[in-house]
């Protein structure tokens, strides 16, 4: 058979198998087994458990399980509610404050967490009943909540990141930093529009109360003492000092990523027991189940994956594909719009750690040929993989707000994302025409 023949019977092996509800791991290993004992020397099937393992003991994939615990101490225990609270409290005087202070407390928490799952149930479960109970509509409430979620795959802790720096061959410090500029465009974008969505509300909610309506929870006004602002800050602020620690030593040359990750562990569970009594074994025992069951789920996700690649790569698939690519002589802001909207396709059924380990081998080579900076389009298709965490039919973080408020029909929550995902295209334009967005962090304190 030729190179592709064999490249579409892969392809459309995969797809087959992934559609018949096969967990992503099983059936990437699978698919890869089948066509290793048919298309490759016998002997290779004795090298299956050897090439797995190999893919999977990258030193830099040992901080994955450290930051998913580090997420799950800090998701699991009541800091989230309180950074919350706390944002909300300093924030109240400012129009559409309580809406900015849940993107400013995504944010934050996404930092310290790397999570979006964890994010968008640890902020949420207190942002969207507390925007609910102050008139916010509710599809409004859970799309914000939603939105600000996905940049934990964007902000440094990212796990998407790294293993987008493992597939592309990258430095992971560089793409951190590299993430940061693009979150805070973001953070902004989400917070201008809460701000804007809020005065539109509240001019309705006037308008409905002047015409003799019912009086909405929009014009009430909250206000807090300067002594109530500061009470809400001492819980709040060693989980700030511990995400400026591992930063400044990520950032400063002092830990390697796998050190900062074991530190900025270790320092959250310190911080949970110290903070919110959380020490007992019964107390932990949900964080360390968490850490356990997402982190051998993602890293067998990885391991089959990149054992993918591999079987890919030995068959020349990857490598004639992305010589196909190169061979059409598309302009390069064509080539990216093309390799884009294939991420955006790919969003709509798969998770953004297998998007990356199985595009990666096929689109890297050509973007390099074009002329990208691998660093800043990793940056680029994290935001795109970040429209797919929201989008219908598999955005995780849809069914993360569903199963915290239960009573918000799924369609109010997909319309409520709606603008967040159009704002996520329009930071994508920003950083095509200014890319120092994403580099200058980078490359001014890494040369």
């Amino acid at each position: 058979m030729s190179i592709v023949q064999i490249g579409l019977l892969f392809g459309g092996a995969t797809l087959l198998v992934m559609f018949s509800g096969m967990p992503i791991a099983f059936a990437l290993g699978s698919v890869a087994t089948v066509f290793m004992i048919f298309f490759m020397p016998p002997s290779a099937l004795d090298t299956v458990t050897q090439n797995v393992y190999e893919e999977m003991s990258a030193i830099t994939l040992l901080s994955i399980p450290l930051f998913i615990l580090k997420g799950a101490a800090i998701g699991r225990s009541p800091a989230g509610r309180d950074l919350y609270s706390a944002l909300h409290v300093w924030m109240s005087k400012v129009p559409g404050g309580l809406g900015i202070a849940n993107v400013f407390a995504c944010a934050l928490f996404a930092a310290m967490a790397g999570s979006s799952p964890a994010t968008c149930s640890a902020i949420g479960s207190a942002g969207i009943p507390e925007m609910r109970k102050r008139g916010y509509p509710a599809g409004f409430a859970a799309g914000l909540i939603a939105a600000g979620g996905t940049l934990g795959i964007l902000l440094p802790p990212s796990i998407t990141m790294i293993l987008y720096a493992v597939a592309s061959e990258q430095s992971l410090g560089k793409l951190f930093l590299a993430g940061i500029g693009p979150a805070l465009l973001l953070v902004f974008f989400f917070a201008a529009y809460a701000a804007w969505r809020y005065q539109h509300e509240t001019r309705k909610a006037q308008a409905t109360h002047d015409g003799g309506g019912v009086d909405s929870a929009l014009l009430d006004r909250e206000t807090f003492t300067l002594a109530q602002k500061f009470a809400a800050l001492p819980r709040v602020l060693p989980f700030v000092l511990l995400l400026t620690g591992v930063m400044f030593a990520l950032y400063g040359g002092y830990a390697t990523p796998s050190e900062t990750a074991g530190l900025g562990a270790l320092m959250a569970l310190i911080l949970i027991a110290v903070i919110y009594n959380v020490w007992r074994p019964a107390q932990l025992r949900p964080i360390m189940e968490n850490t356990i069951r997402e982190g051998s789920m993602l890293m067998l996700i990885i391991g089959m994956s990149l054992f993918y690649s591999y079987v890919m790569s030995y068959l020349h698939i990857s490598q004639s594909a992305a010589e196909w690519v190169v061979a059409q002589h598309l302009s390069r802001w064509i080539l990216l719009a093309a390799i884009l909207v294939m991420v955006v396709i790919l969003g709509f059924f798969l998770p953004p750690v297998s998007i990356i380990l199985m595009t990666a081998p096929i689109i890297l080579p050509p973007l390099r040929a074009a002329g990208f900076d691998l660093v800043w389009f990793g940056v680029i298709m994290t935001i795109v993989m970040e429209m797919g965490l929201i989008h219908p039919p598999v955005g995780l973080n849809l069914f993360v707000i569903k199963n915290i408020a239960p009573d918000i029909p799924l369609s109010d929550v997909v319309w409520g994302v709606v603008p967040f995902v159009l704002l996520m295209m329009l930071a994508v334009v920003v950083l095509c025409f200014l890319p120092e967005i994403a580099m200058w962090l980078p490359d001014k304190i890494i040369k």
